[in-house]
Order: structure tokens, then C-alpha cells, then sequence
């Protein structure tokens, strides 16, 4: 039996809010680099490059969400929900370029200190702490469910963060005249990115290569199918997801009695819905493992 509860993968139209952070961050990159430039400011130079990365992060995660809502057709059975996954992966990996590239030209500066126009860097990190807050401000309430417009609003509220930090260094330069600030504070920038980057890169690595989902447990699930009325044994078990929104579930149940097994998948299917957030279960009724001749339920497999 195969179940779904169709809804909105993204659990709400984002389209517009894709499209509105890219144009705000690619305006704010261009100032950001042209006064960086002007000012001397690697911070504002590396908050540049990484608002740059994020542009590219915010258009793969807007070309995923477009793609996840085409229709199925009969060489792609599930659509394209799958360009979610590789969205958020390929994000996370981008942040991890970007997070070098900064620390390595941090590093250098660290020994050769360059004076920096302070007021000019304050005043449009400032404008970076605006823009960075309002892009992330679009994508906080699909953050919880999408693993793809995570990744986004992470992004932008990381931003939003390193740009406050920027103009933190900013003020203690113009108030000590201490140059050094500057790398350093590139470098923090680096490990908050880093920071924030691994448990996306974790989790999204996960799903590409079909892994469980973090928030679920193989063996409550194996254990709730046990439990269904007349159900004996459970085999072949897999719990993947399809997109960073849905997830999938094919089981064998056998089940000896000869009962009325609509009613029974009607049940299961519901139930992996509401307890473990699986909306697409297809399963397999057998009276007997033997009697199926079932190749697939080999010893030491679910």
C-alpha cells in the first residue's frame, strides 16, 4: 500500500522569498566589496566573499524548491524532490570553501596588519546586519521541517551574526587603532561558519547517501509494525528520504492469519504518518516467509 499526505513540500510558497533574498544580497555584495576594496577591510572583504557563497547557497536551494515541485513522470517515478537533498549538500560544502579561502588570507594579514577605514566598515556591516536579518527572517518558519530551507536560513542568520561581529571590530579599531582586529575577526568569522555548516553537512550527507533520517528511529518503527494486529514478522525494512521534506518506507509483514489486510494497511500507514512523519509506506503482506518464497528476508536484515 502506498500513502501520502500531499501538501506544499516546503510546507508554504517560498518562491517569492527566494527570489527577494537573492536580489537584497547580491545588492548588498556589490556594496560590501566595492567599500571593502576602498576601505582596506578584510573582514568586510571575507563577509563579502561569504555573502557571495550565499547567493550561489540561496539560488541552488531556490532551484531544488522549483525543481521538488515537477511532476512525476515515468522515467523519474519520484519527480525531482531528490535536488533538495543535493542542494543543501552542495551548500554545505560551498561554506566549507568559502570558510578556507577566508582563513587562509586571515592568516597572512595576522602578520602584516593593514590600517583599515573603520567608519566606512562599520557603517555597511550595519546595513549587512538589516539585509542579512530580514533574508533569514523569510525562511524561519520552514526551517524546522526542510532541511533545504535550513540550509538558507542558516546562511543568512550566520550572516547576519558575522556582520554584527564586523562592526564590533570596527569600533574597536577606530576607538584603539589596533589593526589586527580585523584578520582576527575574520577569522572568527570562519569558525562560526564552520560551526554552523557541520550539522548541516552531516545531515544532508546523510539523506544523499539514503540513510534513516536523524529524528527517526529504525527499530521503533520496526517494533510499532510488529505490533500491528496479526503481524508476526517484519523484513526487508527501509526508511529513506526522498527530499529534505518527505520521507519513504517499504516493509514485508507477515501476517498468518487471513484477515482484511486494506484495513490493516489503511492502520499502518496512518500511524507511520502521525508517529514518524513517513508519508510515502509501501507494504508488503505475506502469510508465510516461506510459503512467499521471499529472497528478501535474509537473516540479519530488517
Amino acid at each position: 500500500m502506498h500513502q501520502c499526505a500531499h501538501h506544499d513540500h516546503s510546507h508554504g510558497n517560498y518562491g517569492r522569498a527566494f527570489a527577494l533574498g537573492v536580489t537584497l544580497n547580491v545588492i548588498f555584495v556589490v556594496i560590501e566589496a566595492v567599500y571593502g576594496w576602498w576601505a582596506d577591510s578584510l573582514a568586510l572583504l571575507a563577509d563579502a566573499g561569504h555573502n557571495l557563497s550565499d547567493v550561489l547557497g540561496l539560488l541552488m536551494a531556490w532551484g531544488g524548491y522549483a525543481l521538488a515541485k515537477l511532476a512525476p513522470d515515468p522515467h523519474r517515478t519520484y519527480g525531482w524532490r531528490g535536488t533538495t537533498i543535493l542542494a543543501a549538500l552542495f551548500n554545505a560544502l560551498l561554506l566549507l570553501v568559502a570558510v578556507g579561502g577566508i582563513a587562509w588570507e586571515a592568516i597572512g594579514r595576522m602578520r602584516q596588519p593593514e590600517e583599515v577605514a573603520a567608519p566606512v566598515v562599520i557603517t555597511v556591516a550595519m546595513i549587512g546586519v538589516v539585509i542579512n536579518t530580514g533574508t533569514a527572517l523569510l525562511f524561519v518558519r520552514g526551517r524546522h521541517r526542510d532541511l533545504n530551507l535550513r540550509g538558507a536560513y542558516l546562511h543568512m542568520a550566520a550572516d547576519a551574526l558575522l556582520s554584527l561581529g564586523v562592526v564590533v571590530a570596527g569600533l574597536i579599531i577606530w576607538a584603539t587603532g589596533y589593526n589586527w582586529v580585523d584578520p582576527a575577526t575574520s577569522l572568527v568569522i570562519a569558525a562560526v561558519i564552520l560551526l554552523s555548516t557541520w550539522g548541516l553537512l552531516k545531515e544532508s550527507l546523510r539523506l544523499a547517501t539514503q540513510a534513516v533520517p536523524s529524528h527517526i528511529s529504525p527499530d521503533e518503527v520496526e517494533q510499532f509494525l510488529l505490533g500491528l494486529p496479526g503481524v508476526t514478522g517484519v523484513h526487508d525494512l527501509h526508511i529513506w528520504a526522498m527530499s529534505t521534506t518527505e520521507i519513504a518506507l517499504t516493509a514485508h509483514l507477515v501476517r498468518p492469519e487471513v484477515n482484511n489486510d486494506d484495513e490493516l494497511l489503511r492502520e499502518a500507514a496512518t500511524e507511520l504518518r502521525d508517529q514518524f512523519d513517513i508519508c510515502h509506506s509501501t507494504i508488503q503482506i505475506e502469510r508465510s516467509v516461506h510459503d512467499a518464497s521471499c529472497g528478501q528476508a535474509a537473516v540479519g536484515t530488517l
